[in-house]
């Protein structure tokens, strides 16, 4: 006989002399497919580690990426540099490295898109010492994070409201995420700053959260005293850019995921 569903899930036959138990499938019941909520919620899991892509270089040295792998790698880049150009318009506060370009830049009568590229050059000969090597991700982080900020600041407007400029901020942050998932996930070089920080942390052996803190207040220190914007949309900053960037590789990894990865 059929017992109750939602206590038993069997019911017995007999068989030569034995009683043989088969499943039962509960009337009414069936199994759902997980709900768009734990979907949503599985989306925007931060990842722990960069995720491997169907674009990603299974090399990051090559000289010879595939079209998909540097398409993806520029359009990254280029969004990180539009959205540090968004929080500059913004005039509360830029990130830490930008700080210091803003700063530089009003001593030496240049853009901010053209204080960046020198500060990316001059990190770029701290690697030689660290026997650092770049590859072609590197480079060309070096010219198109710098060559964004200096096409779109002119041409973002200026917020006439906190309210207006702390949205901005928030904007900027998303875009620096976005592009960080998309030109991580290339594989084709660490950015001048991430390689000098992965270098001191391999001569020091300090941990690498306790560098890129001394590295960033140092530099956030330096570009203040030249006269760099730092307030609340450094701080936001700051805050959010580590889970953003987090979420946006888990994002990238998952919508990544079929296909093999070449080259």
């Amino acid at each position: 006989r059929l017992f109750s569903p939602t206590i038993h899930t069997t019911h017995r036959r007999w068989r030569r002399g034995r009683p043989v138990a088969h499943p039962v499938i509960p009337i009414g019941f069936k199994a759902e497919a997980p709900s768009w909520a734990m979907r949503l919620l599985s989306l925007l899991r931060p990842a722990k580690e960069v995720p491997l892509t169907w674009w990603s270089a299974d090399d990051p040295m090559t000289t010879r990426p595939r079209a998909q792998t540097l398409a993806i790698l520029l359009i990254g880049l280029w969004i990180f540099g539009t959205g540090d150009a968004i929080l500059i318009a913004a005039g509360i506060g830029n990130t830490p490295w930008t700080v210091l370009a803003e700063g530089i830049a009003k001593n030496i009568d240049r853009s901010v898109g053209q204080a960046t590229f020198l500060v990316s050059v001059a990190v770029l000969f701290l690697w030689i010492p660290l026997k650092e090597k770049p590859g072609i991700g590197t480079i060309l982080n070096v010219i198109f994070i710098a060559a964004a900020i200096e096409v779109m600041v002119p041409r973002l407007p200026t917020p006439d409201s906190f309210e207006i400029a702390l949205f901005q901020v928030l904007a900027g942050v998303l875009l620096i995420g976005i592009g960080s998932g998309l030109y991580l996930t290339a594989n084709l070089g660490p950015g001048p700053r991430d390689g000098w920080m992965t270098g001191l942390q391999k001569v020091s052996g300090f941990p690498i959260g306790r560098v890129r803190a001394a590295i960033e207040v140092s530099v956030l220190a330096l570009g203040w005293l030249l006269g760099g914007t730092f307030w609340i949309g450094t701080i936001l900053f700051a805050v959010l850019i580590g889970p953003v960037v987090a979420i946006c590789l888990n994002i990238a990894g998952r919508l990544g995921q079929p296909g093999e990865v070449h080259g």
